[in-house]
C-alpha cells in the first residue's frame, strides 16, 4: 500500500518532464539563432573597415544624383486616405472568397439556407454604405 501512495504525484511528474523535453527543440533553434545574430554582429565589428570612411564615401547615393533637400518629406493626406480605402476594399475580398467556395455546401443544410445569403447581402451592405461614404467625401477624386 505504501508503494502506490505517490502513484499519481508520480505518474503527473513524468508527464511534465515528457513535456518538458518538447520544448527542447524550440529552445535549440533559439539559441542558434541568438548566437548568429550576435556573432554576425561580432564579426562585422572585428573585421570591419573603420579607417576607410570619409565624408563622400558616407553621403547616400541616389542614382548619380547629389541627394538634395530633406529626407523625409511629408506625404499627402490623401495617400493614407487612398491607402486606407484599398485595405478596406481588400479585406472584402478576403471575406468573399471563402464565402462563395462554401456557398453551395451550406445550400444544403435547411437551417443555413437563408442566413448564409442574408448575412453576405448584409456584409456587402456594409461595404456599399461605405462606398457610397466615400464617393461623398470625394476620397476617390485624384485632383484635389
Amino acid at each position: 500500500m505504501l508503494a502506490n501512495a505517490g502513484g499519481p504525484f508520480l505518474l503527473s511528474a513524468a508527464m511534465e518532464t515528457q513535456q518538458l523535453r518538447e520544448y527542447v527543440p524550440v529552445l535549440l533553434l533559439g539559441l542558434v539563432a541568438l548566437t548568429f545574430a550576435f556573432g554576425a554582429l561580432g564579426v562585422s565589428v572585428l573585421f570591419g573597415w573603420r579607417g576607410h570612411r570619409n565624408r563622400i564615401k558616407d553621403t547616400a547615393y541616389e542614382c548619380g544624383m547629389l541627394p538634395v533637400g530633406e529626407g523625409n518629406t511629408r506625404m499627402s493626406v490623401k495617400f493614407y486616405l487612398v491607402a486606407m480605402l484599398f485595405i478596406l476594399f481588400d479585406i472584402e475580398v478576403v471575406f468573399l472568397y471563402p464565402w462563395a467556395v462554401i456557398y453551395k455546401e451550406m445550400l444544403r443544410v435547411p437551417a443555413m439556407r437563408n442566413s448564409i445569403l442574408f448575412s453576405m447581402i448584409c456584409f456587402l451592405g456594409v461595404l456599399f454604405v461605405g462606398y457610397l461614404y466615400a464617393l461623398k467625401k470625394r476620397a476617390f477624386d485624384w485632383k484635389r
